[in-house]
């Protein structure tokens, strides 16, 4: 597994939400790190839980600021299917032996960084014109 590594191809401009997602990367970091050397699963638990706990938070955040400069996407970009699978992750996790696979680690990987470089990248290049 490797590390997704934060650098200014991340970035949205908007330095509020590229601290989100530094947190983000640093958690998926840490919960990868955490697998490969075979850290308790009540660790992995943990780390699992605050990533999705931040992405709940990260998601109402980027909500707040849609409405506060009416981002004409805000439907669009709300996201609360992308929480139900990290929820559903969760409860796979706890259900089958505290275990997450590489294609459990894969989603997560692809959900952040698609996450960042296609709906924020949008969303960014938006709020740096209204902020």
């Amino acid at each position: 597994m490797k590390d997704i590594i934060w650098d200014k191809a991340l970035s949205v401009d908007v330095e509020e939400i590229d601290e989100d997602h530094r947190k983000l990367v640093e958690l998926f970091n840490i919960l990868t790190h955490s697998i490969v050397e075979g850290n308790a699963a009540d660790y992995i638990e943990a780390v699992l839980e605050e990533l999705i706990s931040c992405t709940v938070w990260h998601f109402k955040h980027e909500e707040r600021l849609m409405l506060k400069y009416d981002y004409e996407d805000f439907v669009e970009h709300k996201a609360p299917k992308l929480i139900s699978k990290h929820k559903a992750l969760q409860q796979k996790f706890l259900n089958e032996g505290k275990q997450l696979s590489n294609e459990d680690i894969e989603f997560l990987e692809i959900w952040l960084t698609e996450h960042i470089l296609v709906a924020d990248m949008k969303l960014g290049s938006y709020l740096v014109e209204v902020m």
